[in-house]
């Protein structure tokens, strides 16, 4: 396109100096001579005093005013331009009578990509005898800044391909983020999908074997035996019922339908809580949970239901993925920050990698455990902490080291009450 463009501006610039030599010749009258010297032999038809050239009869500025018209009338107002007009020496030897002040300058340069040089020969018409045999001088009009002045006038065609092709650009990257998308949705759905088919399956075959045993005639004249079952039972109903609950939350937090209560509590007092309720977990891994508390004031406005949970779910998380053979240390330590509170719990267990950290707070995202099996769950605790957390106007924060353990820091504000 920027070829073809620069050979029309070339083809429109010869037509502009062939025009203009031939007006400059005679051949068009419409433009009339400043200022031009007569004498007193003009009615014979000879003047032996002024001469019939055309340097003689214009001057720089009429040979400009006229190529700046014929460039305009040829829609080539912006083109850039310097001219000389020379008379042709009987041995060849051209000498320039007038040029525009940069001609010099410009008719020398070696940058023929960038100009165009085009020259005509000019006869003067006087009316004498054998006129117009010969040119006898010569115009020559150079075009500077050619790439420049092509680009310009193509300008808004560049602006538009290049804005149709961004737009190109732009659709292919959503539609390969979009497909990029749709797999992962796809395979979080699969996992979940997995996971809570294991998560139903397992309780509810423990229910199948506890109902087959209580059918056993022995069994049922064994009382002892027949509670024991029967706590079995009601053990894993709860249990498949919490699993429902955490997936009905996990429903409506999506769609911002839990209502929080939110009053000032002590953060201390959930928090001695709900380690009171890991004791005998705890106890049964050889674990412990040290708690270190140095924030001095400790209320922030909160729902104290889902505040226990969302530290419960820390600390259990903190249990299931301790290390093999390793009893978990569980550390909860406060500090003030300014006008908020931060609650760190920080544990020994397996820890994760960056990539893992990058991730963990995204729903039905779970971490790789390698061939361990022991981790139950669907992916939604984290995220569930993240949520309520800023649900509460606090901020949660993670950091965690391969092979040494994680760290998770609640920050909230501090109750003005």
């Amino acid at each position: 396109m920027a070829l073809v463009r620069q050979e029309q501006i070339k083809f429109q610039v010869a037509k502009v100096v062939n025009e203009v030599s031939d007006e400059l010749a005679g051949y068009n009258s419409d433009f009339q001579i400043s200022n031009p010297r007569r004498s007193w032999l003009d009615g014979m038809g000879w003047d032996p005093i002024t001469p019939k050239t055309i340097a003689g009869r214009y001057s720089v500025q009429d040979i400009d005013h006229k190529l700046r018209m014929a460039f305009r009338k040829n829609n080539l107002s912006s083109v850039s331009y310097e001219f000389g007009l020379a008379s042709i020496g009987l041995f060849g030897n051209n000498q320039f009578e007038k040029i525009s002040p940069g001609f010099l300058a410009v008719a020398a340069s070696e940058d023929s990509a960038n100009t165009f040089k085009i020259s005509r020969g000019v006869t003067s018409y006087s009316g004498a005898m054998g006129e117009g045999l010969a040119a006898t001088e010569v115009l020559t009009v150079v075009v500077y800044d050619l790439q420049e002045v092509v680009l310009r006038s193509l300008g808004w065609r560049i602006a538009a391909s290049i804005l149709f092709t961004l737009i190109i650009l732009l659709a292919f990257y959503v539609t390969v983020r979009t497909l990029l998308q749709q797999k992962k949705l796809s395979e979080i759905k699969n996992d979940f999908i997995n996971n809570m088919t294991h998560e139903f399956k397992t309780p509810l075959a423990t229910i199948s074997l506890a109902v087959d045993a209580m059918r056993n005639e022995k069994v049922m004249q064994d009382k002892e035996r027949l509670s024991y079952f029967n706590g079995i039972i009601k053990e894993e109903n709860q249990r498949m019922n919490r699993q429902v609950e955490t997936i009905l939350k996990a429903s409506q937090l999506e769609r911002n339908e839990i209502e929080l209560t939110l009053n000032p509590v002590s953060l201390q007092d959930i928090v001695q809580q709900v380690t009171a309720n890991f004791g005998l977990q705890l106890e049964h891994v050889q674990g412990q949970i040290s708690v270190e508390w140095k924030a001095a004031a400790d209320r922030i406005v909160a729902d104290e239901v889902h505040l226990s949970n969302l530290i419960t779910n820390l600390i259990d998380n903190a249990i299931k993925y301790a290390k093999e053979g390793v009893p978990p240390q569980i550390t909860i330590r406060s500090y003030e920050q300014g006008k908020k509170v931060a609650l760190v719990i920080e544990d020994n267990g397996m820890g994760m990698t960056r990539d893992t950290l990058k991730r963990i707070f995204e729903k039905f995202y779970r971490a790789h455990t390698g061939n361990r099996h022991n981790v139950k769950g669907f992916g939604l605790g984290l995220s569930y902490v993240k949520t309520v957390t800023e649900a509460m106007g606090g901020h949660v924060k993670a950091d965690s080291t391969l092979g040494k353990g994680s760290q998770f820091t609640l920050t909230f504000p501090l109750s003005v009450y």
